[in-house]
């Protein structure tokens, strides 16, 4: 459609959603937050996708939320109360989530990348989270960006509101790699190409691991992983792993191309 703000395509298992709203810098409008959420939920029941991709035209990835809508009164909780859906989708998606940054974000736009299982940038690329100079509180996106953030550079940046490059996001966790522009296709494509090899099943269940609170006991920690990993090693989807390796072939499931 001409008038969307966010596109989708598949190809070769990575469905690319593009955040395309360079008037406002990818500003969280409500039709951005709304196709958004639409395009993350098609791409979770899509059995050819087997890696998101979420990617920008125009030289900001996402400025945050609309302010000109925040504005509005009668609206200005809407984008607060649907945003969390949109954060908690990139961060529980079964598939491997990639965010690919040419360009800064700010606020919001920040949740999505810490969001994300992988990102990487432009080595020209900001940060910021500037919600307390706007006498606003970064509460929604602390839900995924604390857990990726050293906690002295979150007690700094949430504070200050200072804006950061991106080899600091990369040292204190927030972005995986920061590379010159000339190489950033090279850069999302290895990372894409790399969990495309990773057995679907295998792949979501290694996401939940990392999300899951341990035991307080290590041997009830040990149990439960024996248990994870025993049934993956005698699972369809670990048996032909261990087959195609053992026949030195790509595993059924990587994307063919």
């Amino acid at each position: 459609m001409a008038d969307e703000l966010v596109h989708y395509a598949v190809d070769n298992g990575v469905a690319r959603i593009t955040l395309d709203s360079p008037h406002n810098r990818n500003a969280l409008s409500a039709q951005l937050r709304r196709e958004l959420r639409d395009h993350l939920a098609a791409a979770a029941v899509d059995d050819t996708v087997r890696v998101i991709l979420l990617d920008h035209t125009g030289p900001v990835f996402c400025a945050g939320m609309d302010l000109k809508e925040a504005g509005d009164p009668n609206s200005s909780t809407t984008g607060v109360n649907e945003f969390p859906e949109i954060l908690t989708r990139i961060w529980t998606s079964a598939k491997p989530v990639v965010a690919k940054l040419a360009g800064p974000a700010r606020a919001g736009g920040v949740g999505i990348v810490a969001a994300a299982d992988i990102a990487v940038a432009v080595d020209s690329a900001t940060f910021a989270f500037t919600e307390v100079r706007l006498g606003l509180v970064p509460a929604v996106i602390s839900v995924t960006v604390l857990p990726r953030l050293l906690p002295r550079a979150a007690h700094e940046l949430f504070l200050t509101g200072e804006k950061f490059d991106a080899a600091r996001a990369v040292a204190i966790g927030l972005v995986n790699s920061s590379v010159p522009a000339d190489a950033l296709d090279a850069e999302v494509d290895r990372y894409t190409g790399m969990l495309a090899l990773g057995g679907p099943t295998a792949l979501a269940a290694t996401k939940e691991m990392l999300r899951r609170a341990r035991a307080a006991d290590l041997a009830d920690d040990f149990a439960d992983m024996l248990e994870l990993s025993a049934g993956f090693f005698a699972g369809e989807e670990g048996q032909e792993g261990i087959r195609a390796f053992a026949e030195k072939r790509p595993a059924k499931w990587v994307p063919n191309g």
